[in-house]
């Protein structure tokens, strides 16, 4: 992983994003606690609501990753909870295995080059549902991307916006990777001591940027703004100086204060910046107990869905949970879990 050691190149960038503002406001957050407890949470931010719907597929299931010719195929080895947008698209989710993996814009990406828009198709819509469906670990998602053997691609939505996403992957025993497409080359980053993720700059200029911070410290003096690389130093600083504890329930809402401690209050707005993004939804996923949280922040509480509980062999019914018709869920959420047909993917 490349390193930036120059304090004044690092200087530098933190200025430059000082004076920056993003639109699209992701955060990502790896809470560690004790006795293997790891959380994940983010913050999905967007302009205007992004509805989106939690579905649980068993295993067993034969998929396709694009309407393309020559599309990825498979057939799922493991179940999972997906959060679907617009019932369209895999923006996040966790698998059986305690693996879980949350995309997040980032305006450099490429997908694809010369060498790789011939490959086998993969659209973006499934590429999440493919890599948990798979995968165990961080490493096997690792040993898989490296190959790169597909072409990643995507349908456009809002009105034309490009799905330009980097990826947090964290399995269950805390291991975390980044993943990002630049120019088309797959850059896989291992995230060492830094437990946050926003959205640009691309990894290795953001850890040029919380190094300096480091310095810096942290407890008389943090970065403010709603600027991703400000986000990122304050959900890392926090994530180092909170209590590690083994209680699940603790350890969530230790996730979720120092994640809403990163996002974008609701209905925020820059002069000038009409488009600047508010957190629309959040969500936690306690690793060790398989429990995937969701909490919309116009809600009156938040809800998980505990994997442990559904049956996901292979044959089962997939289950949808409709967030729009479930406004009112407070704590275990499985009885919301409906019958459904699976989604339909915008290719």
């Amino acid at each position: 992983m490349k390193k930036f050691t120059s304090i004044v190149a690092a200087s530098a960038l933190a200025f430059a994003a000082l004076h920056s503002t993003d639109t699209e406001a992701c955060t990502r957050v790896v809470y560690h606690g004790q006795d293997s407890t790891f959380v994940i949470g983010r913050s999905l931010d967007w302009k205007t609501p992004i509805p989106t719907n939690l579905y649980v597929y068993p295993a067993g299931m034969e998929k396709v990753g694009s309407d393309a010719p020559g599309a990825i195929k498979w057939t799922s080895k493991y179940g999972a909870v997906y959060a679907v947008g617009y019932d369209a698209g895999i923006t996040e989710g966790m698998n059986e295995k305690g693996l879980i993996i949350n995309g997040l814009f980032c305006k450099g990406t490429v997908y694809d080059n010369e060498d790789t828009r011939n490959l086998p198709p993969m659209s973006l819509a499934m590429f999440v549902g493919w890599l948990l469906d798979m995968n165990a670990t961080t490493d096997e998602v690792i040993e898989v991307l490296s190959k790169h053997d597909f072409s990643l691609s995507g349908a456009t939505f809002d009105g034309g916006t490009v799905s330009a996403l980097h990826w947090g992957i964290t399995d269950a025993s805390g291991k975390t990777a980044i993943l990002e497409f630049d120019h088309g080359d797959v850059k896989i980053y291992d995230s060492g001591d830094i437990w946050a993720m926003t959205n640009d700059p691309q990894w290795p200029d953001m850890e040029a940027i919380i190094a300096y911070w480091n310095k810096i410290g942290g407890v008389h003096m943090l970065p403010g703004t709603v600027s991703s690389p400000d986000r990122c130093t304050r959900a890392n600083f926090f994530a180092h100086h909170v209590e590690s504890v083994s209680d699940p329930s603790l350890a969530v809402s230790i996730a979720r204060s120092i994640l809403v401690n990163s996002c974008v209050p609701y209905t925020y707005l820059i002069e000038g910046e009409p488009n600047v993004s508010s957190t629309q939804w959040r969500s936690f996923a306690d690793i060790k107990n398989r429990r995937y949280y969701f909490d919309i922040v116009t809600n009156m509480g938040y809800y998980y869905v505990d994997l442990t509980k559904c049956d996901l062999r292979k044959g089962a019914h997939v289950m949808k949970l409709d967030t729009a018709k479930e406004t009112m869920l407070i704590g275990e959420a499985n009885h919301a879990l409906k019958k459904s047909a699976p989604f339909t993917p915008s290719y």
